[in-house]
């Protein structure tokens, strides 16, 4: 260590913020977790290692203000009455044990709280059907008194937020979730009383819920807007110059702005379409029009970056969400001259899907995510391995290099053999294809740590036979040999090989991968549903090839709708002059052509010309090393082999956020290693009634 680079002392400057100040720069902005209400230990031992690691502000998600806010089945926090405040104040005083400011964000999703749990009508400024997509709910049109409710509920809130230790309020106005947000949109406000027509009556509310808001807090808590800038919707959403007239309006009534634009799936941009500080265009104007200081975000993992948007007056606070997930301690890690130890967020959003699946949140980069209370994990410290043991890890993708990393930061000797010429596995070939180079980070993360320490040793280009492994003289084996891609079309729906798969011209992603290329017309058959079906697709059409993606789905890249990027990945794909055919399942390869059938009622549909079919369906763990060791126990005890474990792809092919837990997981748990997995409980008490 160093110490800091003095280029960055003005991210370690203190901040005011109304009535309280902020010691550093660094500000984790409202993010969802999975946990809120339901898991609020985990809750609270998230927010705590934030702030150890750094974060001079740390917030919740968005905090549901009353019954009529209901956002279920997703799992936020709620301060509807007064029985909320106590696990509220626990995360206070873990946030203020380590010097941050805690701030929450009450929130009312208006048109979008479906109220599945309270069974209160929507309500927003008109009787709207929910935007959100399959969603058979419609929004009450506010009266007056409705108006004035949400208000009472909103200062009473903000009174329980005071009374739990917050610093900061959120008057919550972004993303399409926040009901004063609703009303300064054209797109939902068609109302032609003192709320609705010119621009100052829609932002009206705005205005009304912020002067509530401060003087509900007095001088206890700053209070901070947060605003959603640019709806891509044109003139009939909010749009930058409608949000400079809003700011200008309200630039000095609260203490902070947290601005962003509007649309989730863009502020939450996956890596693959937006790179690092891509919001400046859109919220560069905020600090001409207000001298409160302004937090924006932009998947800051850079020093630099995150400098020169200060020292140009495009922000004051470096605001993040996924990358304060992906490394907690990335504020501590540049005060202390430790930059090249940054854990950068790799923008897959896989974060993202836990909160769409209403499912405690997990991360590529970090597998301690969520398990800092349930499993008493710590992302930066790690307890004494329970022997000398030394460990033979074979295979260094994901797993085997999470796995070889935390079990030398623990002391064990750790030898790490890999088959293949360079490090990464699955990381190393998929970060190779178009908008994936940054998932790169979680081979070039690991791999650099583990170069810098005395007690691992890696040997590239070892591919390992049972006997080699037997023959080592090291007494523990991990086996983390990963995955290889099937070539008979078996996935999700195809439970038997497809008819033809073994002609000459059917490929894999391992082919593409190892260098072989296709040409003319070339069938992709997305059976796996996640992103990678259309990133070869894109590919092949970028060398040439005329590719038509054919899917069993009735959207391509299906699951990517949990990751936010579906529309704009199937956007993208067409406008790249690929052709689609979703619902259409594979039902036979020929020499020149496949035959389809649909995926709903199994009647066969017109053939498909092609050259070549590359299947993207589902995969096969390469398990042959652990089968040849584990079939012969004998041959392990006469080789002096105390244990045998196997983690990751060779066990079950799954996400590369899967396989990294997988191997932290095995290396945190060796020689007795694992603390206690805890559960949260819900406690009943009184009698029914």
């Amino acid at each position: 260590m160093t110490g800091r680079d003095p280029r960055y002392d003005i991210l370690f400057e203190p901040v005011r913020i109304g009535p309280v100040t902020a010691p550093n720069r660094f500000y984790q902005v409202p993010h969802c977790t999975g946990f809120g209400y339901a898991f609020p230990n985990a809750l609270i031992g998230h927010r705590r290692v934030k702030a150890e690691g750094g974060w001079g502000v740390v917030s919740t998600e968005m905090c549901e203000i009353h019954p009529s806010s209901d956002v279920m089945p997703y799992i936020e926090t709620r301060i509807w009455d007064d029985s909320d405040i106590a696990h509220h104040a626990r995360m206070t005083e873990a946030v203020h044990e380590h010097g941050a400011l805690a701030a929450i964000e009450l929130a009312h999703g208006g048109i979008v709280a479906q109220n599945l749990y309270s069974r209160v009508p929507p309500m927003g400024p008109a009787s709207l059907a929910n935007p959100e997509p399959h969603v058979p709910t419609q929004s009450k049109r506010m009266s007056g008194s409705d108006i004035a409710d949400l208000r009472r509920w909103h200062r009473q809130a903000a009174e329980r937020a005071v009374k739990a230790g917050f610093d900061l309020v959120y008057v919550y106005a972004s993303h399409n979730m926040g009901i004063p947000g609703h009303f300064i949109s054209r797109r939902y406000n068609d109302r032609t009383d003192e709320y609705g027509g010119s621009l100052e009556n829609r932002t009206r509310l705005l205005r009304e819920l912020i002067e509530d808001t401060k003087e509900a807090v007095g001088d206890r808590c700053g209070v901070v807007v947060r605003l959603g800038v640019e709806d891509f919707i044109g003139s009939d959403g909010i749009t930058p110059d409608e949000a400079r007239d809003v700011i200008a309006m309200l630039a000095e009534l609260p203490d902070l702005w947290d601005v962003n634009v509007n649309d989730w799936p863009m502020d939450s941009s996956t890596s693959r379409f937006e790179g690092e500080g891509f919001q400046e265009p859109f919220i560069s104007f905020v600090k001409s029009v207000t001298t409160r200081p302004v937090v924006g975000v932009g998947r800051f993992t850079s020093p630099d970056t995150m400098v020169s948007q200060i020292r140009r007056g495009i922000i004051d606070m470096i605001g993040a969400a996924r990358p304060s997930i992906a490394d907690p301690f990335l504020p501590k890690k540049i005060a202390e001259g430790r930059v090249e130890d940054i854990r950068e967020c790799i923008g897959c959003n896989i974060c993202v899907s836990g909160d769409i699946y209403h499912v405690p949140m997990r991360c590529t980069q970090n597998p301690t995510v969520g398990e800092e209370w349930r499993r008493d994990w710590h992302p930066e410290r790690f307890a004494p391995g329970g022997s000398d043991s030394h460990v033979l890890v074979v295979g260094a993708g994901p797993s085997g290099l999470e796995c070889a990393l935390t079990l030398a930061r623990r002391g064990y000797g750790v030898t790490l053999a890999e088959a293949r010429g360079t490090l990464g596995g699955r990381v190393a070939d998929e970060s190779a294809l178009p908008g994936l180079s940054a998932w790169g980070r979680v081979r070039d993360h690991r791999q650099h740590q583990l170069r810098q320490m005395a007690n691992v040793a890696i040997y590239p280009s070892s591919r390992l036979e049972a006997s080699d492994v037997r023959d080592f003289g090291i007494s523990r084996v991990v086996v983390a040999t990963g995955s290889i891609w099937r070539r008979d079309g078996i996935g999700p729906s195809n439970h038997a090989p497809v008819p033809g798969h073994d002609r000459t011209g059917v490929l894999t992603p391992d082919d593409l991968h190892a260098g072989k290329r296709p040409q003319g017309a070339v069938l992709v058959f997305d059976d796996d549903h996640f992103y990678l079906g259309g990133v070869i697709a894109e590919l092949l059409r970028a060398e040439g090839c005329d590719v038509t993606l054919v899917t069993p789905n009735p959207m391509v890249s299906a699951f990517t709708a949990n990751t936010l990027e579906q529309p704009r990945i199937q956007a993208h794909l067409i406008e790249s002059g690929i052709r689609i055919e979703t619902a259409l399942n594979l039902a036979a390869i020929h020499g020149d052509h496949v035959l389809t059938a649909c995926a709903y009622t199994g009647r066969q549909a017109d053939p498909i010309a092609c050259d070549h079919v590359v299947f993207v369906t589902s995969r096969l763990p390469e398990e042959g090393l652990w089968l040849a060791l584990d079939g012969d126990r004998d041959s392990l005890r006469e080789a002096g082999i105390a244990s045998l474990d196997r983690i990751g792809d060779c066990v079950a092919p799954s996400t590369i956020a899967a396989a990294v837990h997988a191997g932290h997981t095995l290396a945190r748990g060796f020689d007795g290693g694992e603390a206690p997995f805890r559960r949260e409980h819900v406690v009943v008490g009184g009698p029914a009634s």
